[in-house]
């Protein structure tokens, strides 16, 4: 629970950390029982586009522009606006968080900040699982992407049947290995190449909006065309849109990157917040204008490729195969940075987990290298699950389809993890933003009761029994219907089952990386929660 913020030292009684600009950097790493060890070395640009790389707009337009259309027609388009609209409500709140607590594994200290440290493990635990299962979809996205550009990235067979899912994951498994090698050499590289690679997509994608406007043969009201779908369904129209939907909610999350690299940046509290704001609304706007004139410009807004290979299949066809595979191969470094912060957001919640006693081998997993900077164990056993649970998948693609998709929603709830409790504590008047930094004011409890619902809302959305979803091809079995309630519950179940009668007792920040107190001590040792 948050109460009123204590008061800052004046001026005359500078603190460890203090800058040149008065701001105190460390001060929210303090207030939780943390001690400063990850280098500052992230600016402005950096914590945006590790904010805008995880949401990567050509990773998910392209990856996901397909099953829009087929399961919406083009009027899909109008649950980008939808679904940015919910997402920014989460994000305002995140950005109030941000602005008073940028922290590794922002989710996870959020919602144990706010709901106590039974709702932050189960929403830690969430959101790690999330992730490594993300890691492993986002690299499938290569095997969509390179064998378009060239028939040489198909090392094995033609591409068809038993042999794409092996390709898939020979080249997904080579570029997980490219993310850990980047994470574990430490954040200042991975920055670099991170912001290397946001630069490109951010061009690319604007590039590839102004070739698509040239050539449009239709006008905007394309968007209202639902190919006649969802006649005779029970909800109608209505029903077949909220399946479509899934393809601009599967694309605009992993925002709160930016607040998790928060203690390796500088003034976190006041360019965290901006980096949430500005990856959100940039990806709203460009992934729109790219989905409107992709729509407007396709030759051939019936062909039935549009509904298999999607916006390859309308750069291709619109732009020629010169200029189209100059785009795919923007959308390869898109991918590559997309995996790589996806990564990065992994590592930095499994070692704030690791570093309050949350996980097994918790004194291993938050160690912080000496001469990278980072954590680089978490690095290499995140990209091994990834890598084990692409290969034990690889003959059994619809339960991959339905591990996919289960992942997205346990992102959405271990967001609610955090804007339920927030609500709670603003209910009852437990809640102060950060003095003169982002905040809500009067806007509080109006914002963050529309994220909760919203929360809500596109859970039950994405988790609903669809054929379409979770078992798309034959033969039919009930459990891939459900799974989206039987994986979850069993995550959410087993996990809390191994917390409450394990590690429960032995949570508490670890000695070597607690706060030091004025007095010489520290607020807490292993086993020994904090204060």
């Amino acid at each position: 629970m948050t109460g009123p913020e204590t008061p800052r030292p004046g001026p005359e009684t500078p603190r460890p950390g203090t800058r040149a600009d008065g701001s105190h950097d460390d001060d929210s790493l303090a207030e939780l029982g943390y001690k400063p060890e990850l280098k500052r070395t992230l600016g402005n640009f950096h914590t945006f586009a590790a904010g805008i790389s995880y949401i990567s707009i050509l990773t998910g337009t392209f990856q996901l522009f397909y099953f829009g259309i087929a399961h919406g027609g083009p009027a899909y388009w109008w649950s980008w606006p939808m679904v940015f609209f919910g997402q920014l409500m989460v994000a305002l709140c995140f950005c109030e968080l941000a602005a008073r607590y940028p922290v590794a594994g922002s989710v996870y200290n959020w919602a144990k900040k706010l709901g106590g440290p039974h709702i932050g493990w189960l929403g830690g635990w969430m959101m790690l699982t999330a992730t490594m299962v993300s890691l492993s979809a986002v690299a499938l996205a290569y095997q969509v992407t390179l064998p378009q550009i060239s028939s040489w990235f198909q090392f094995i067979g033609d591409g068809t049947g038993k042999s794409a899912a092996e390709n898939a994951v020979l080249l997904g498994t080579v570029l997980i290995a490219f993310t850990t090698l980047v994470n574990a050499f430490g954040v200042k590289l991975m920055a670099r190449i991170n912001s290397a690679g946001v630069a490109i997509e951010l061009i690319a994608a604007i590039v590839l909006i102004l070739l698509l406007a040239a050539h449009v043969t239709r006008g905007p009201d394309v968007v209202t065309d639902t190919f006649g779908l969802g006649k005779g369904e029970n909800l109608g129209y209505f029903g077949a849109f909220l399946t479509a939907s899934l393809a601009s909610a599967y694309v605009m999350y992993g925002f709160d990157t930016a607040s998790s690299l928060g203690e390796e940046s500088k003034d976190p509290g006041r360019n965290a917040p901006r980096a949430i704001l500005r990856a959100l609304v940039a990806s709203f706007l460009i992934g729109g204008l790219i989905l409107l004139f992709a729509l407007m410009s396709v030759p051939n807004l019936q062909a039935e490729q549009l509904k298999v290979d999607g916006l390859q299949y309308v750069v291709l066809s619109t732009l020629g195969s010169t200029v189209g595979q100059i785009v795919l191969w923007c959308v390869v470094i898109a991918i590559t940075v997309c995996e790589l912060a996806v990564h990065t957001a992994g590592i930095r919640l499994a070692f704030a987990m690791a570093r309050d006693n949350n996980l097994p081998a918790a004194s291993l997993l938050a160690k912080v290298s000496p001469r990278f900077q980072t954590p680089v164990l978490p690095a290499v056993i995140i990209g091994l699950v990834a890598v084990g649970i692409l290969v034990i998948n690889v003959n059994q693609p619809q339960i991959f389809s339905v591990i996919t998709s289960i992942a997205i929603i346990m992102i959405y709830l271990a967001y609610l993890s955090v804007t339920l409790p927030m609500l709670v504590q603003r209910l009852r008047g437990n809640w102060t933003p950060a003095k003169g930094k982002f905040s809500l004011g009067k806007f509080g409890i109006p914002v963050n009761a529309l994220a909760v619902l919203w929360g809500f809302a596109m859970s039950l959305n994405l988790a609903w029994p669809r054929a379409a979803v979770y078992n798309a091809t034959g033969p039919q079995h009930w459990y891939l219907r459900w799974g989206a309630f039987l994986f979850i519950g069993v995550v959410a179940l087993g996990g809390f089952a191994y917390y409450w009668f394990v590690q429960r007792k032995r949570t508490g920040v670890l000695a070597m990386h607690a706060a030091v107190q004025p007095g010489g001590g520290t607020p807490g040792g292993a086993g020994h929660p904090t204060p």
